[in-house]
């Protein structure tokens, strides 16, 4: 065998490496898309009919896929709903919490995240639903861990909030006598009247409202001594 021969038939594996290689990453990146497809479908359905709605049929017939191809993605039903929560609290936090947290630590970073969830509301919650408010609806008699998947999500958003409105009290922004779980609650509060009057009232005028009784409330709580 001449050396040329020896070095030829020492570099094939290494070039066919090279040329699956990148098929094997096109492959996945495809994969992924459809994935996200696939979850982005479920999650316009839960918006639409509940988190119950959910089926991988359902879900098959929207991104022109076999059940067993989105099977063969996901999982079963349980695992895509609770990959349509999982999803839901990214896009949410990304939207609201993450940005929010630019803003300087206590009553700014407060008003910043009201202000962006109140905004996301107006655009996103108000013509999709907010799977937070009804899938707490729907869930709230039920049983399992979709409900304590979402049960999670409410109540570390809530924390995430609270740990905000603690940071305006710490900041000297609001009074040292400011009950923080009951200003809490009363912003969540306004957050659901939003939801409910710009979806199902197609109240144009709801996330102002929202905002000036927002700012009426901290000025409240802010002149109380």
């Amino acid at each position: 065998m001449s050396r040329s021969t020896a070095i030829r038939k020492t570099a094939s594996p290494l070039s066919k490496v090279a040329v699956i290689a990148p098929a094997l990453e096109a492959k996945t990146a495809k994969s992924e898309m459809t994935r996200a497809a696939i979850i982005g479908a479920a999650l316009d359905l839960a918006a639409e009919q509940g988190l119950e709605a959910i089926s991988l049929q359902a879900v098959a017939d929207r991104v022109a896929l076999s059940k067993s191809g989105v099977f063969s993605r996901v999982g079963s039903r349980e695992a895509l709903q609770q990959a349509v929560i999982e999803e839901f609290e990214r896009r949410f936090l990304a939207d609201v919490f993450v940005p929010a947290m630019q803003a300087p630590k206590g009553l700014p970073r407060l008003n910043a995240i009201v202000r962006r969830w109140i905004e996301r509301t107006r655009v996103v919650e108000a013509h999709t639903g907010c799977l937070y408010t009804a899938g707490a609806f729907e869930l709230d008699d039920c049983e399992g861990e979709l409900r304590e998947t979402l049960h999670k999500g409410v109540v570390s958003w809530r924390a995430a909030l609270r740990r905000a409105t603690l940071q305006a009290v710490n900041e000297g922004h609001l009074p040292h006598t400011t009950p923080i779980d009951e200003l809490v609650s009363v912003i969540y509060s306004l957050m659901i009247g939003l939801v409910h009057d710009a979806r199902f009232l197609r109240d144009d005028a709801a996330a102002d409202r929202t905002h000036a009784s927002y700012e009426r409330l901290i000025r409240s709580y802010s002149q109380a001594q």
